[in-house]
């Protein structure tokens, strides 16, 4: 699936409006997507495969959006996009590119509240996010990390074109996650 884009972006550090048949892909506000976050990272699968971040209150997931997604489009140029319905406008989940300091390459990364799951949102989301690092950024190589027992999040990187490579842990003490890898 080709991604579209909401205006015309040559500039890499801009981070686009990415447009799907169903879906519209933005930037995270801070006041904005407070609410929303604060659900999503306190659902019992985000906890389970992603892990406790420990954000509780409305002024904590406004930290969490301006100190991870909002600082890594600063930087970078991409990260975690808010994704919402285009019929209706609800929010209902995130998917960007990630810049980890503990992997060498940029990696894809998607969470969708329990109750949109198994509609092919996710699908949709991570090809307009790749066709965008691909188009945009020039990306060749991407990876993405899971838990050992996310059988969806599994499922869906192979469909995506993703292959397994490695298993590893982002901290010394952390989990064990397995890597996937996709050869753009």
């Amino acid at each position: 699936m080709k991604a579209e884009f909401a205006k015309p972006n040559r500039d890499r550090r801009t981070v686009p409006v990415l447009l799907t048949p169903r879906l519209r892909l933005r930037p995270l506000a801070a006041g904005r997507d407070a609410a929303f976050i604060r659900e999503l990272v306190n659902e019992p699968g985000w906890l389970r495969h992603i892990g406790d971040r420990g954000i509780r209150t409305l002024a904590a997931a406004r930290t969490y959006v301006r100190q991870g997604p909002r600082a890594m489009y600063s930087e970078f140029g991409f990260g975690l996009l808010a994704v919402e319905r285009r019929r209706g406008g609800a929010t209902i989940g995130i998917c960007g590119l990630i810049k980890r300091p503990t992997l060498d390459d940029i990696d894809l990364g998607y969470a969708l509240l329990a109750r949109h799951e198994g509609r092919g949102y996710a699908a949709e989301a991570a090809a307009a996010v790749l066709a965008d690092g691909e188009q945009r950024l020039g990306l060749g190589r991407v990876v993405a990390i899971t838990s050992p027992d996310n059988t969806r999040s599994i499922r869906l990187l192979e469909k995506l074109g993703f292959r397994f490579e490695r298993r590893l842990r982002l901290k010394p003490d952390g989990p064990e996650s397995r890597l996937f890898v996709r050869q753009g």
